[in-house]
């Protein structure tokens, strides 16, 4: 399996090349040269399977050349062993053919954990083989930190870098990730939002000289090993529910719902993607108006779609383009300097053929928290909030509908009581964080204080 860029000026890589650069050199992201195909017979028999088979079922076909079948099965195993849920990704149905993907029964209670518990595994075992030494950045609106942490925490030739922006994640997520006892991690809060976070890291790729210098790479979502492995349960879902849905994502840097794509042309028939985003709605409006343009990002309830620039679009126009690598280098460039970007007609109805877009306000994610309460005894975070509002506003039609729950409502325990009342019960893994001690550095957004507190960090 080759991977290529989607700005198509870097040269072709393995998976476990993709895996250790996150970005390319060409500042695109990486996609399989051509995606592999599941026929229906295989993935109907994924019903009843224990997840782990059938993430090995999936990623094998992307690892190959890379890791061992035995390699890889194993750290699938490992990656999972520590979930709440034996089926790692439970379908729970809320009202008739309307169900939810709990995605939060790994480490941190986030889905992040789903693919980096198996991304770090894989991430160590390559670095043994080539030896040498990483340095991981990673920019979290919230979740992806503490996953991260949980992820590479305690291993060797690792250093883990987390910028998160300041005062704009819950006091959970901040103290899962600033609590860390491990000391290869390093923890920057940062006086901007999370577009600032991510513009720095993409600016700390581009600084080539740097980036060879400390062996730069990345975990977040630009990382392709992510999105293989969120594949993987729109697979088990759909195979649970034995017909194609409709799958309503709440999204931020845009990873998520494209791991629903992947999985469409890798072959499954998935009946419609819904993006669904808070107040910070820049993916809805591109989508309905055909224009992607970045605002200023507004703090809400759900903070983790608090994003005004969503890195994996960029995957979703490459593949709406015909893959066509000249107009994606130059279309993002154009968005880079004028943040904004007109969408080209069949561009616009290729994305349209397979994604729906509508944004919920706090408001709304807040009725939708309190109504599922009421009808089900269920409490859902805020951004399952707004994937629910979202799918209200969709209509009928749509059936079976499949939100995606992404955290557990744990996390964000104030979002919660202004909801419905009351906090919700704080489960065995968030248990006494609040007595641990923190360690964070506060830093501006400047691009040279960063990449020197990193050098220093690395001398020290």
């Amino acid at each position: 399996m080759k991977f290529l860029s989607t700005r198509g000026r870097a040269p072709q890589a393995s998976f476990a090349d993709v895996l250790l650069a996150g970005l390319a050199p060409d500042g695109g992201l990486y996609l399989p040269t051509a995606w592999p195909q599941l026929g229906a017979a295989e993935i109907a028999a994924f019903r009843g399977a224990r997840y782990q088979d059938v993430a090995f079922a999936i990623l094998s076909r992307f690892t190959e050349g890379s890791f061992s079948a035995d390699e890889l099965r194993a750290d699938i195993e490992a990656a999972y062993a520590d979930f709440d849920a034996k089926d790692i990704a439970p379908l729970v149905e809320t009202a008739k053919d309307e169900y939810l993907l709990e995605l939060f029964h790994g480490p941190t209670l986030a889905f992040k954990d789903i693919a980096l518990q198996i991304l770090g595994r894989l991430f160590a075992r390559a670095l043994a083989k080539r030896g040498g030494r990483a340095t991981v950045v990673a920019a979290t609106s919230g979740d992806t930190g503490s996953a991260a942490i949980a992820a590479l925490g305690g291993l060797p030739n690792i250093q883990v870098f987390v910028m998160h922006p300041k005062g704009r994640v819950s006091d959970v997520q901040r103290l899962q990730m600033t609590t860390s006892p491990h000391a290869n991690v390093h923890n920057i809060a940062l006086e901007g939002t999370f577009d600032d976070a991510q513009s720095i890291v993409k600016d700390l790729f581009a600084d080539t000289a740097f980036a060879q210098e400390v062996s730069l790479t990345a975990v977040n979502s630009i990382n392709f090993a992510r999105i293989a492995a969120q594949a993987v349960y729109y697979f088990t879902a759909t195979a649970a529910l034995g017909q194609p849905a409709t799958f309503v994502v709440p999204t931020g840097n845009f990873g998520d719902i494209f791991a629903g794509e992947a999985a469409s042309r890798m072959g499954l028939d998935v009946a419609r993607l819904v993006i669904a985003t808070n107040s910070n709605d820049i993916m809805a409006r591109a989508l309905n108006d055909g224009v992607y343009a970045s605002g200023a990002a507004q703090p809400t309830i759900s903070p983790s779609m608090d994003i005004q620039v969503a890195s994996n679009f960029e995957r979703a126009l490459f593949e709406a383009s015909g893959r066509d690598a000249d107009w994606t280098a130059a279309a993002m460039s154009d968005f880079a300097r004028d943040r904004k970007l007109v969408l080209p007609r069949a561009v616009i109805e290729a994305l349209r053929d397979r994604y729906s877009a509508f944004a919920a306000n706090d408001d709304e994610t807040r009725a939708a928290i309190a109504d599922t309460h009421a009808r089900t005894g269920r409490i859902i975070d805020p951004h399952t909030g707004v994937a629910l509002a979202a799918a209200r506003k969709m209509g009928h039609g749509h059936a079976p509908v499949v939100i995606l729950s992404t955290a557990h409502p744990a996390k964000f325990p104030d979002a919660v009581a202004q909801a419905i009342g009351s906090q919700p019960p704080v489960p065995a893994r968030l248990s006494g964080l609040k007595n641990r001690t923190e360690k964070m550095e506060i830093l501006p957004k400047e691009l040279s204080l960063i990449r020197s507190f990193i050098s220093s960090r690395l001398r020290g």
